[in-house]
């Protein structure tokens, strides 16, 4: 890695790994370690974007961003909040079985708005606080606590209670109707779940589980490109944070004779493809600007452009080449993508860069933006998920940093290995 990239280059993206990490530095709470999902003054926490940002930690010692002992003090407060936090069945707690709810009151860490029990969105926190354990191996008692805690909130998930007689993993629970009537499906982020979930020394997912799923997968040919599919480009990222695919493959794969790696970089090529062909005549599309993906957008009203009405949504999970596209463009998309084609990505960058200036702001890329839309939109907001991806990513691309971590985190390795996955590192 890091062959197409110049001193240039670094020096922008180390700023930009720099600015977007201190999202996490100023707007945690200080007494629980909540990360809100988004910079807007009534924002909740996300679970999800929690697991990021613990990651995040890491990378920001090791570039200097903050001391060690500050990441620490922060870690600590984080894992000791989810470690005491209320853990039943009411509606007002904080997550059940060990898994969380998705969105978190910033104030009181207690579930918000409804939401469910997030099993996915609990795999990504379990991630971060994986490998904020695995790095911090010191033997002071700080650092050991660390471990002990993270130990104590991995072993309590109960990953069995979550799969269903047919061994599929539901999406979630909610209290008062019980698990989401919908299991995971297709291709998606939870292949980093049920590597987790298979992992488990305490409440492992049956070994059959992961095989359950796999049969809903969907290949296809796209473009002449041959690959797993998935719509939304975030898919294609998520997993691969945490877990270098790179030569290893399980059975799908051995039988596609590629690796998860190696489709997500036909994902990505997809997206360059789609985006140049530009079938709905969105303004700015182009080989060197594409990232579709879930994010913000511009609002739900409809329009009439180049002649088709094209509805626009506020978030969603755009995909291609089926949509939804109402050409909202997310530019960490394109950053999160370094480590899969460097060569396409920095274009893309590059491009976004020198083409739009004003997406640039105080956390580095603003979240998305759209040209097509009258007026163009280009709103000044912020994720953590967004913010988090892009510098584990620019990390991997840089160092293989994550990925080295978790190479040494014996539940990632049990997981994949139960999952069928062999080759390569393992």
């Amino acid at each position: 890695m890091g062959k197409n990239i110049n001193s240039a280059n670094w020096e922008f993206l180390l700023q930009l790994q720099k600015d977007s990490f201190q999202y996490f530095v100023d707007l945690a709470n200080p007494s629980n370690g909540l990360i809100p999902d988004t910079d807007y003054i009534e924002s909740t926490a996300s679970i999800a974007g929690m697991g990021f940002a613990l990651s995040c930690y890491p990378i920001a010692v090791e570039k200097k961003f903050i001391s060690r002992n500050e990441a620490i003090d922060r870690i600590t407060v984080a894992l000791n909040f989810f470690a005491e936090s209320e853990q039943s069945e009411s509606e007002n707690a904080t997550g059940y079985k060990g898994f969380y709810y998705h969105f978190l009151n910033m104030k009181t860490g207690r579930r918000s708005g409804g939401c469910e029990l997030s099993f996915v969105d609990t795999g990504f926190l379990l991630a971060g606080i994986l490998c904020v354990a695995t790095y911090f191996q010191g033997t002071a008692p700080k650092e050991i606590k660390i471990r002990l805690l993270a130990d104590f909130l991995y072993r309590r998930v109960n990953w069995q209670w979550a799969m269903s007689e047919k061994l599929s993993l539901s999406q979630g629970w909610k209290p008062n109707s019980g698990f989401i009537h919908y299991a995971w499906e297709g291709y998606s982020e939870a292949l980093l779940l049920y590597t987790l979930g298979l992992g488990s020394p305490t409440f492992p997912l049956a070994e059959k589980s992961f095989a359950v799923w796999t049969s809903t997968y969907q290949w296809e040919n796209i473009y002449d490109v041959d690959f797993l599919y998935a719509g939304p480009l975030f898919i294609h990222l998520y997993s691969h944070a945490w877990i270098d695919f790179r030569g290893i493959r399980d059975k799908f794969m051995r039988e596609k004779k590629i690796d998860y790696f190696e489709n997500s970089r036909r994902a990505l090529k997809i997206q360059q493809i789609y985006c140049d062909r530009n079938p709905n005549n969105f303004k700015g599309y182009g080989k060197n600007c594409w990232g579709i993906t879930a994010d913000l957008g511009p609002d739900y009203q409809k329009q009439i452009i180049s002649g088709k009405p094209i509805t626009f949504y506020a978030y969603a999970a755009r995909g291609v080449p089926y949509g939804p596209d109402d050409g909202t463009i997310a530019p960490w998309a394109s950053l999160a993508s370094i480590c899969f084609d460097e060569k396409i990505c920095l274009s893309t960058i590059e491009h976004l860069r020198s083409t739009y200036p004003q997406i640039y702001g105080k956390y580095g890329f603003n979240c998305s933006f759209n040209e097509s839309i009258i007026p163009s939109w280009f709103p000044q907001r912020f994720y953590a998920l967004d913010l988090g991806i892009s510098i584990i990513m620019l990390e991997n691309a840089q160092n293989n940093f994550i990925w080295d971590i978790m190479k040494k985190c014996p539940v990632v390795s049990n997981g994949l290995r139960r999952a069928g996955f062999s080759g390569g590192w393992l």
